[in-house]
């Protein structure tokens, strides 16, 4: 890619993944997602935060904000990330296989590569499951004016952890099977799937009851 997906516009943005480019897909897409619930836990935080109401709950504030503010970092990151790793397995399925010395070459590069697009979404799966864990917590605190971007946050948390693990899962059986990588991530997701449409009902629960 020529240009950062971060560094675009929105417009531009989209533009991108409605094209016939493989790259950026579901993978990007989902860490952006997870990106955006982040701000917006973030957001609500600055919205409540030096209100006399939240008084009592400054040093919960405190701690989401900046939890929140480095998971927004982490899952803008890895917009870029997933991508770069995709795009690095389609270049080395492109590589020459005529002698036995270039199909190793390009085997070793092709697995390293396929482990970083599992990485990268699972990585995306798990910072997008601490989000939604913030949004659960600012539910009840936050600024009831602002309660219903956190119901959107935790929408969109649980979506990018779905997404992420269908990339993982896609990923998964080009994982050759003694990787340590294939074992730990089928773990990973089956600990992060566990409980998750519970979660997420509970956020939407919390919301609905203070919106009334």
């Amino acid at each position: 890619m020529d240009t950062r997906l971060t560094e675009l516009s929105v417009g531009d943005l989209v533009a991108r993944l409605a094209s016939d480019a493989p790259v950026p897909g579901g993978g990007s897409a989902s860490a952006l997602a997870g990106s955006l619930a982040a701000a917006l836990v973030h957001m609500v935080v600055e919205l409540t935060a030096g209100r006399s109401e939240a008084a009592d709950d400054e040093a919960a504030l405190a701690d989401i904000r900046v939890s929140a503010a480095g998971l927004q970092s982490e899952l803008t990151r890895l917009v870029d990330a997933d991508a770069a790793a995709y795009a690095s397995v389609m270049a080395a399925r492109r590589l020459p296989r005529d002698s036995d010395l270039e199909r190793d070459a390009r085997r070793v590069q092709l697995e390293a590569a396929i482990r970083e697009a599992t990485r990268a979404p699972l990585a995306t799966a798990r910072h997008a499951s601490d989000v939604l864990e913030l949004a659960k917590r600012m539910a009840p605190i936050g600024n009831r004016n602002a309660v219903s971007d956190i119901g959107v946050a935790a929408l969109l948390a649980a979506a990018a952890i779905r997404g992420a693990i269908l990339n993982v899962r896609i990923n998964l059986p080009y994982v050759v099977n003694d990787e340590a990588l294939r074992t730990e991530a089928e773990a990973e997701v089956t600990r992060l799937l566990a409980g998750l449409d519970e979660r997420e009902r509970s956020v939407r629960d919390a919301v609905a009851e203070r919106i009334g």
